[in-house]
């Protein structure tokens, strides 16, 4: 990364491209650091609006899991509307949702939520229906109700798959928050993007872009640091063993 950046910074000089165009790491850090104050409260404001687009789609993501691997009724049911929610596009109907909400943060929310839902479902649903049928049989010879089996069995059994879906719905909703954002917003590193470049703002155009990058890395190194201290035997080398 370090040599990356070095060359960039290189070619950027020698061949005298003009700032409007690739700005150089210098400027990008430059004229970043001179809107410091604004640049952080956008940021703040992109991150909010991931983390309750994510806890929300956690939220829903469970229950409806659950219920598509209750039956295969209730699957061919449900699973088609979840496929439609997934072949609208997101930026198409980003305008149509501010419509009916109004120019708030609830539209973003809920584009994050469509964004980063599926994945966390179809992880959540593929645990749970791959649980060996022998740990199955044992908890019913104990006479495990169908809740029972769901909580010390089946979630259990799960765990690793749901933080596989939870890292994909995490960087997910990165994208989702500012694909939102260049839709309606008022604030966001969406929206400063947006500014920026349209009064030829480039360099702080660039620092939003690096700073979405170096969040979505955070929040995944952040789930799997939770799934490491809290569920340390769901690692993918000790699950492959058992």
């Amino acid at each position: 990364m370090a040599l990356l950046v070095i060359l960039w910074e290189a070619a950027v000089r020698l061949f005298a491209i003009p700032v409007y165009l690739v700005p150089a790491p210098s400027v990008i850090w430059t004229d970043s650091l001179a809107m410091g104050g604004t640049v952080a409260s956008h940021t703040v404001a992109t991150l909010r609006t991931v983390m309750i687009g994510f806890v929300v789609s956690i939220v829903i993501s469970l229950p409806l899991a659950v219920a598509l691997t209750s039956s295969p009724l209730v699957s061919n049911a449900i699973y088609p509307l979840l496929v439609l929610t997934q072949s609208i596009p997101k930026v198409a109907l980003a305008p149509i949702l501010v419509v009916v909400f109004g120019a708030t943060e609830l539209p973003r929310i809920i584009v994050t939520l469509l964004v980063a839902f599926f994945p966390l479902v179809i992880s959540i649903a593929v645990g749970l229906l791959s649980v060996p049928p022998d740990l199955l049989e044992l908890g019913r010879s104990f006479k495990a109700s169908r809740l029972q089996e769901l909580y010390r069995i089946r979630l259990p059994y799960s765990v690793p798959f749901i933080f596989s879906g939870l890292k994909v719905a995490i960087a997910l909703s990165v994208v989702g928050a500012v694909v939102a954002e260049f839709v309606n917003a008022d604030r966001g590193l969406g929206y400063l993007i947006i500014t920026s470049t349209a009064f030829f703002q480039v360099p702080v155009a660039f620092g939003a872009l690096i700073l979405l990058s170096i969040m979505g890395i955070v929040l995944f190194q952040a789930v799997v640091a939770i799934e490491r201290v809290f569920f340390p035997w769901s690692t993918s080398e000790e699950t492959t063993v058992a």
